[in-house]
């Protein structure tokens, strides 16, 4: 268990799954529905626990954290390290509706560039329809667009946008 501004962030358990898969759903459904205007949706496996199972348990390439507010788990993130090269990737933080554009996040982001300060890139990727999440990522955290996958697929959803942070 580790405390950092107000939040804790402990690792996954199992019995964790369905909980942060109950989070994950609705998180990603909000912008599903914010972008495209449809109800739901998000990566394979969002919507039933298996996108948590394997990236947290069957991939033993990621770090994860559940990350609790007043006790209550309230999202997560899970992160590719690799100590050789110090260029990691963050692969999803996603945080309850309820707790959106609160700054929550940002915090989560800062939590984790304090526990890799060895970092020189981190690289993440995110959906070209996802506004929110670019302003997040671009704006408040300080990647850069790197590479626009699938720009003509915003309607659908296939398109995404690949960005770095470099480190100091």
């Amino acid at each position: 268990m580790k405390e950092y501004q107000g939040l804790v962030f402990e690792d996954i358990n199992v019995q964790d799954i369905d909980m942060l898969t109950a989070i994950m759903k609705r998180a990603f459904d909000e912008d599903t529905r914010i972008h495209l205007g449809k109800e739901s949706g998000g990566p394979p496996g969002y919507d039933n626990g298996e996108f948590v199972r394997h990236w947290v348990f069957e991939d033993k390439t990621t770090t994860s954290y559940k990350v609790l507010k007043d006790g209550k788990a309230i999202g997560a993130v899970i992160l590719f390290i690799n100590t050789q090269t110090q260029e990691n990737f963050l692969g999803t933080i996603f945080i309850d509706p309820a707790l959106e554009n609160k700054g929550v996040g940002r915090i989560v982001w800062d939590f984790v560039e304090h526990e890799y300060p060895d970092t020189k890139i981190w690289r993440t990727e995110t959906p070209i329809f996802s506004h929110r999440n670019h302003h997040f990522y671009i704006n408040k955290c300080g990647f850069h667009v790197v590479k626009i996958e699938n720009p003509r697929e915003i309607d659908n959803g296939d398109g995404s946008f690949k960005l770095e942070k470099v480190m100091k």
